[in-house]
């Protein structure tokens, strides 16, 4: 069995780490070089960084903080929010990440994903897609979760790995910080349909959600979470020493 990744989300609004419900109702947390920090030296193998309002509020991601974050981790560090050029991903690894992560702007022009695979290799672009079961259709909504593309989930996603995308973190807004569960529906649907690495996101309540999903769904590479680890919930070291007792195998 390929070995599992987990991943700490920092979801960060005016350079503070926050965390909502459905994608709502954020709340402050921390500073995201104290955490990132925190979570390198804690067992982490990756780490997300998303600018949850650049695409909204159509600006730039935050450079200075993105750079401090990177500086102090020692583990790779994937970033998101506000990429929409080449010149974004650019300026994005230049600041010290390793892989880039792609949704509203790829929804805008989807030759973005070629483009930058070629330029910087398919292991760098990763798909990031906010997903919500609308009349029961997985559909994809962009912005943050905020605007109905009325995209076809699936579709969308065979589309970008088509033309790339070499990793797909599917979060899901119907589980999103509700702590029952991953959307495990969905990513077994998504899992069947294309073949890159595919990374949970939304749900995890508790390490038996992490150890459902991987039991259930072995193609799954990654869990991601906020809330759980932000707030002390779980603890990584914790969480990894029962994965291995269940006979799932962690770094």
């Amino acid at each position: 069995m390929i070995t599992k990744r987990i991943i700490p989300c920092l979801d960060v609004r005016d350079g503070r780490v926050v965390k909502g419900v459905n994608f709502a109702g954020l709340a402050d947390v921390s500073s995201p070089v104290e955490l990132a920090r925190y979570y390198s030296e804690h067992g982490a193998d990756e780490l997300v960084f998303y600018d949850i309002t650049a695409s909204s509020q159509n600006r730039r991601l935050f450079t200075d903080i993105l750079t401090k974050v990177a500086g102090s981790i020692f583990i790779p560090l994937t970033v998101g929010g506000g990429i929409n050029s080449l010149a974004d991903f650019d300026r994005v690894l230049r600041c010290g990440a390793d892989k880039v992560s792609v949704n509203s702007g790829a929804l805008k022009d989807s030759q973005l994903i070629r483009q930058a695979a070629l330029r910087y290799g398919n292991q760098c672009v990763v798909l990031s897609v906010d997903i919500k079961r609308v009349n029961g259709c997985f559909t994809v909504f962009a912005k943050g979760g905020r605007e109905n593309t009325g995209l076809d989930a699936l579709a969308w996603i065979k589309e970008a790995v088509d033309l790339g995308a070499g990793e797909v973190v599917v979060n899901s807004i119907d589980t999103d910080g509700v702590k029952a569960g991953f959307d495990l529906e969905l990513l077994s649907a998504i899992c069947q349909a294309v073949s890159v690495p595919v990374v949970a996101s939304g749900g995890a309540g508790g390490i038996e959600d992490f150890i459902d999903l991987f039991q259930q769904l072995p193609k799954v590479d990654a869990g991601l979470a906020a809330s759980i680890f932000h707030f002390g919930e779980v603890s990584i070291p914790d969480l990894k020493a029962q994965l291995a007792q269940a006979g799932i195998t962690v770094r």
